[in-house]
């Protein structure tokens, strides 16, 4: 278990086995990032040589590990680039969290950590630690034997490390990244582990261990499903041996005047059905259930945060395989709320389950939906896969934008 600390201090005295210094590009050549000035004064003329008989030029994604021989405190420095440092000397929130994701895949085997990353006020200290936490995370479920040990300590340098809002921001970071661990852990599951039922219970269990319940939990079976009428689940999940789930979570604070829909597509693994998959496009397809991964994760996170808003999530489950029940192309279901739909492609399955839990949050008082899911292979080849595409009207675009 890693401990996070937010403190004052001077890096070039700070005692960690590794500390994290950033470092700009300019039109003059590579100078060091706020937060590093100490380390790069307690250098004086070796500095800027250092900086160029490694090669480093501050562009963002860079990482240099150099032994510090006494030079500061720590025996290690690592150099990280942050990218273009603005005519005013600024950077970006988002200029942080990157280098700090790129430094905390680059400490090897430290047992503690000192980031004296850009930290000046809340936005940057939530920005070095969101890049920290999410950067350094490895799944290892899966693996034997041993396992590599996390990092003891990691201590955030900052001059606004004793203001509330710092603080704040420290601890929000580490329950959204708790949370998103999650998600993570669950998409790197490997499909027989994760059946439908198996994330369901995952689900449920999350609010079991929770020493003040916030939200509620509710799970239909496909006994439920048919009963409601949730045609686009069944039918897509009507192959498999596995049978299909929907997770419904409704979190309410008191005081809530906005309420928000997330929807989450939780294809559990996506064969294409008779519609088949090729091969080398089905070794990835376990990971089709990110969308209600990310929604429940989403969900537990304002929770456990108290943000001021009502939640409804749904996250239809199911298992889109081959066999002699599955639903064929030319097949006519009928959907959650009576509308028919003909399959023509069965490998269009996540619109069938979308339908079907959108239709539930239509129904409800909501201020907006959001649906999260890895729909289509094309925003893949229009964006690549880095960036996710946004659709729908420009006010809620906006807002979840920013």
């Amino acid at each position: 278990m890693t401990s996070y600390t937010l403190r004052k201090g001077n890096p070039d005295k700070t005692r960690a086995d590794i500390v994290v210094v950033g470092v700009a590009r300019t039109a003059k050549g590579p100078v060091v990032a706020p937060g590093g000035e100490a380390v790069a004064k307690a250098y004086g003329r070796k500095f800027s040589p250092l900086l160029a008989s490694l090669g480093v030029t501050g562009k963002a994604g860079e990482a240099f590990r150099v032994p510090t021989s006494g030079a500061v405190t720590s025996p290690m420095l690592v150099l990280v680039g942050v990218g273009d440092l603005s005519t005013d000397g600024s950077l970006t929130a988002e200029q942080v969290r990157r280098a700090a994701g790129v430094a905390a895949r680059n400490v090897g085997n430290a047992a503690s950590v000192a980031l004296a990353l850009p930290a000046a006020d809340a936005d940057q200290v939530r920005a070095v630690a969101d890049g920290f936490l999410t950067g350094g995370y490895t799944f290892t479920g899966s693996k034997s034997g041993a396992k590599k040990k996390p990092v003891s300590e990691v201590a955030i340098l900052s001059e606004a490390a004793r203001q509330q809002a710092s603080i704040e921001a420290l601890a929000t970071a580490q329950v959204v990244a708790g949370h998103s661990d999650t998600a993570r852990d669950w998409v790197n599951l490997p499909a027989n582990q994760l059946l439908p039922s198996d994330f369901a219970d995952r689900v449920v269990a999350i609010e079991g261990k929770r020493k003040k319940p916030k939200v509620t939990v509710t799970v239909l079976d496909e006994h439920e499903l048919a009963e409601i009428g949730a045609g686009g689940i069944l039918g897509v999940g009507m192959g498999s041996d596995n049978p299909p789930r929907l997770v419904r979570l409704e979190y309410r604070p008191e005081g809530a005047e906005r309420h928000v829909a997330l929807v989450g597509k939780g294809i559990t693994y996506d064969s294409g059905g008779y519609t088949i998959k090729p091969g080398n496009s089905m070794q990835t397809m376990k990971c089709d259930m990110a969308g209600a991964a990310a929604v429940v994760a989403a969900t537990y996170a304002l929770a456990e945060l108290g943000v001021p808003v009502a939640v409804t999530a749904y996250a239809p489950l199911a298992e889109n395989m081959i066999s002699g029940r599955a639903v064929r192309p030319g097949d006519v279901l009928t959907m959650y709320g009576g509308k028919t739909v003909e399959v023509l492609n069965t490998d269009a399955e996540g619109r069938l389950v979308l339908a079907d839990a959108l239709a539930m949050a239509a129904e409800t008082d909501v201020d907006a939906i959001v649906e999260i899911s890895t729909l289509t292979g094309p925003c893949v080849v229009a964006l690549g896969d880095r960036v996710a595409g946004v659709f729908g009207d420009d006010e809620t675009v906006a807002a979840v934008q920013s």
